[in-house]
This record gives C-alpha cells, sequence and structure tokens, in this order.
C-alpha cells in the first residue's frame, strides 16, 4: 500500500525522548569543473525543544552548507548528500519527497538569511510577502493575510506596522529589514529555526536588539534555535551549546560555559583569543596566522595543522576522531588535554 504525506511526516506533539532535530553523519559535496569539493564532512549534532545550538567556525567551514541541507535548498546537482541522516522527530527528511519536504520547509523548519536585502524581494512590499506565507500555506484571503502581516510586524516591534506594511524593502534600515526576516520565518509557528548570521552587517547596538528578539520568540514558542555564526561575542549569552566547525567537519562541541572557560581545541582557542578585550588595550590583536583550508584539497592529518601552534608529527599523518572529554563535551584534537592545560608541547 503507498504511503500518503501523514504516514511519512513528523506527528505534531511530543518527541519522547528523541531530540527535536539530530543531524547524524552528513556528508555533503560539490561536483565541479575543478574536482569535488567536500564541504560537510561528517557532521552530527542536535536540538531539542528551547534549547540554542551555536555553530561557529570561518567563511567555508560548512556552517551554512549544513542549514541548507536541513532545509533541503540545496542545488542538485552540483550537491550530492553521499552519505548521512537529517531527523525532524525521528523522520529523516532525506528520504522524504520534495512534495513531503515541502510541507516540512518554512512550516516546520524554518530559515532567516544572511543577506535580507538580498533575500527580500524588491519589487513587492513586505506586508505582501509575510502574506504570502499565509495565502499559500494556509489558504487565507489577501485581507485575512495581510492582517496578520501587521500582527507579525507588531511581534518584531517594527514601529507603526500598520502603515509600513505597504514599504518596499528598500525604505528600512538594516535592522528593521531582519526583523522582517524574522517575522517571515515565524509566520507559520515552526519548531525549528536556523538563523544563518543574524547580525551580519549591523551595528553592535542593532545586534544585540536582534539577539534580544529572537531569544524572547524562543521563550514564547520553546522552538529549537540554531545560531549560525563567525562571532563568539554574540553567542555568549543565548547559546546553550556551542559547535565549532573547521573544514567542513564539527572540531569542537561542548556547553556554552565550557568553550568560554576552557577550550580544548586549538581553533577554538583561536577563536576566543581573537576577541579584543577591554584589559588588553595597547597590545596587539591575535590573528590565527594562516588560511582556511581549500576544500578541494584539504590537508592530510588534521585539516588545522598546517596553522596549529600544538601540532605534533602525527597531526600531519592521522585525522583526529571527535574525542569523547565528558558525557556533553568532545573535541577532535589529539592534544585535547594539553590544550585544556595551555600548555604548548
Amino acid at each position: 500500500m503507498k504511503k500518503t504525506s501523514a504516514d511519512v511526516l513528523p506527528a505534531e506533539g511530543g518527541l519522547g525522548d528523541a531530540p527535536l532535530l539530530a543531524v547524524d553523519n552528513l556528508h555533503v559535496e560539490f561536483h565541479t569543473r575543478a574536482g569535488v569539493v567536500r564541504a560537510v564532512n561528517g557532521v552530527s549534532y542536535t536540538v531539542g525543544p528551547g534549547e540554542t545550538l551555536a555553530v561557529l567556525g570561518e567563511s567555508g567551514s560548512g556552517k551554512s552548507v549544513t542549514a541548507q541541507a536541513i532545509m533541503g535548498i540545496l542545488d542538485m546537482p552540483p550537491a550530492v548528500i553521499p552519505q548521512g541522516e537529517i531527523r525532524f522527530k525521528g523522520t529523516d527528511l532525506l528520504k522524504l519527497s520534495e512534495h513531503d519536504r515541502t510541507q516540512v520547509r518554512g512550516q516546520r523548519i524554518a530559515m532567516i538569511f544572511q543577506d535580507a536585502l538580498s533575500a527580500l524581494n524588491p519589487v513587492f512590499t513586505v506586508g505582501w510577502q509575510i502574506s504570502e506565507m499565509f495565502r499559500v500555506h494556509r489558504g487565507m484571503s489577501k485581507s485575512d493575510a495581510m492582517k496578520k502581516a501587521v500582527e507579525l510586524m507588531d511581534r518584531v516591534r517594527i514601529p507603526a506596522a500598520k502603515q509600513r506594511v505597504h514599504d518596499y524593502p528598500h525604505q528600512f534600515s538594516g535592522g528593521m529589514r531582519q526583523r522582517i526576516m524574522i517575522a517571515m520565518s515565524i509566520a507559520l509557528d515552526p519548531e525549528v529555526l536556523i538563523a544563518d548570521e543574524p547580525t551580519t552587517a549591523l551595528d553592535v547596538t542593532v545586534q544585540a536588539q536582534i539577539m534580544e528578539l529572537l531569544a524572547e520568540l524562543q521563550r514564547e514558542s520553546q522552538m529549537g534555535l540554531i545560531l549560525i555564526t563567525h562571532d563568539l561575542g554574540v553567542v555568549a549569552d543565548v547559546a546553550d551549546k556551542i559547535a565549532v566547525m573547521y573544514g567542513g567537519r564539527i572540531v569542537e562541541n561542548a556547553p556554552v560555559y565550557d568553550i568560554y572557560r576552557a577550550p580544548a581545541h586549538p581553533y577554538t582557542k583561536g577563536l576566543l583569543d581573537s576577541i579584543p578585550r577591554v584589559d588588553q588595550k595597547g597590545h596587539e590583536l591575535y590573528a590565527i596566522k594562516g588560511l582556511p583550508p581549500n576544500l578541494l584539497d584539504l590537508p592530510t592529518g588534521c585539516a588545522f595543522h598546517p596553522r596549529c601552534p600544538f601540532r605534533q608529527e602525527n597531526c600531519v599523518t592521522d585525522a583526529p576522531p571527535l574525542y569523547e572529554i565528558s558525557g556533553t563535551r568532545g573535541s577532535a584534537c589529539h592534544y585535547w588535554r594539553e590544550v585544556l592545560d595551555g600548555e604548548r608541547r
């Protein structure tokens, strides 16, 4: 008997002991004329209801590609997912048909994209774009959908929402456009929200407002939040746990306070040391030496070894597994104990 959407889609309601979202051993490759780009190499992480996971790393580390794989918006080809699972409430999204994925995308799992100005359509008003979610997915009339758009704009604290609902994206500031994107992403009350660099190109004050808004919306709905960023300073007050990515894989994961108190991977330590501190006025800012790896030709052994101050001979030849430091913490470094102790060999 043929399965219907109701048979294969994740059910509403309780989870039991299962996480809300679980990414397991995910691999993503891009087949290009220059060769195979191994963008994601065995990434695994979980997110529970009301939990915030921060995914950190430099540009090109695989953060956004992992998120796009979760959303099912990779261009395939050239993208290929040779192995791995993405389980939402126990259902592997990679095994769903495209029709069934559309029942999850936007409604159950939503995403805020990096550049709000590029993500918003410049020829339609913001109200039209927000209300489209209700017209398409809820079958609402134009007038009812527009009322919901005004309510959402009020909810994300856009002043004079009833008047501004008829404005175009270019008529809003960067911070207000990001609020529009947040309104669109939460329109259908998703259970998981992926925020991809939501504070990029915003000044520090507006960054804090956006992060506070996301935290407030999460408290209201108990949605799981995946926060993708390269800025450790942004996530300190909002994340529950952190996954640090480098060269397409997770090199350290831990509860947020463990990471800040004592990093267990040289790359994480380098990121923390790069944060400007008020008690180091007049000192030269630290920078991680070298460049991120070429994903067309990853280094042998540990991908971070060309830049690592803790490097030893076996780092060049043997790729470290994700060593378990505790039940909630892991590090992909042969010398994680020395990193924790701050001792270079």
